[in-house]
């Protein structure tokens, strides 16, 4: 069977991952081995599961002392996962989120002591973070981006190996002929790390420079709301448009406030 398989005929193996067994006992004495064992910082990240399950895991995140707690939203399951599940299964980002911000104040009010928390689920721009921070805040204080970021090291990756096989994309002829003129990010670069910049992958330059778009971007939605540091950012800073975003948030709509509002008139 091994030399058919070299072949390229006969049975194709599917690689299966050990599925994970644990319990709140288990968790609390790993975490505990783990500080035991030199570690400052010990962090959870899973996916987008019930509510009584984000109760249990938050609980038990509270009680074992992690510092940090990760909720991916969007389609469920990892990487050997069933296509069907990771495509259609799970709870959007939004709704996951709206649970969270129940659940974590509810916890609050009964003076749980609380992980940092991050939310992360197809968040790629610049509002959009801006918008995950407001949803979730006070208790939600942290966004993840991973598809986004690795695809701007692939195309950052892409672009580099054309400029040095001596084809520059037509597209980016304009800003020049070279990496130091095409990847505007290496300036910025050199001031930490001098000419050793010219020595990083434009894979790693072209998440530098998505990340520095991310973060400028950020900084300039919470100026226009006169927000200048992330703990001011509030539920109050997004408004729903439709009943159905409302009800899953749980935040007024434009009708909802003005209808309050008249009563100054």
């Amino acid at each position: 069977m091994a030399e058919n398989y070299k072949k390229g005929i006969g049975q194709v193996f599917e690689r299966i991952s050990k599925l994970p067994i644990w319990n709140e006992e288990i968790l609390i004495n790993r975490v505990k081995e783990l500080r035991e064992l030199g570690a400052e910082r010990i962090s959870f990240k899973t996916g987008p599961f019930d509510p009584e399950d984000l109760i249990r895991i938050l609980k038990i995140a509270s009680k074992a002392g992690v510092d940090l707690v990760t909720f991916d939203g969007a389609g469920g399951g990892s990487g050997n996962s069933p296509s069907k599940m990771m495509n259609e299964w799970g709870i959007p980002t939004v709704y996951m989120e709206s649970l969270l911000y129940n659940i974590l104040k509810k916890m609050d009010e009964k003076n749980y002591s609380l992980p940092q928390i991050a939310i992360a689920g197809g968040i790629a721009m610049e509002d959009q973070v801006f918008k995950g921070l407001a949803l979730g805040a006070p208790y939600i204080g942290l966004v993840g981006i991973g598809r986004a970021a690795m695809a701007a090291a692939m195309a950052g990756k892409q672009v580099g190996e054309l400029i040095k096989g001596g084809t520059v994309p037509k597209d980016y002829q304009r800003f020049g002929s070279n990496i130091e003129e095409i990847f505007s990010g290496i300036r910025e670069l050199k001031e930490l790390y001098g000419d050793d910049a010219l020595n990083i992958s434009t894979g790693a330059i072209g998440v530098y420079s998505y990340i520095n778009r991310i973060s400028t971007g950020l900084k300039q939605l919470m100026a226009l709301n006169r927000k200048f540091s992330l703990e001011y950012i509030n539920r109050n800073d997004i408004i729903p448009l439709t009943e159905l975003a409302a009800k899953v948030t749980g935040l007024e709509t434009y009708s909802d406030k003005l209808e309050r509002e008249l009563s100054n008139i």
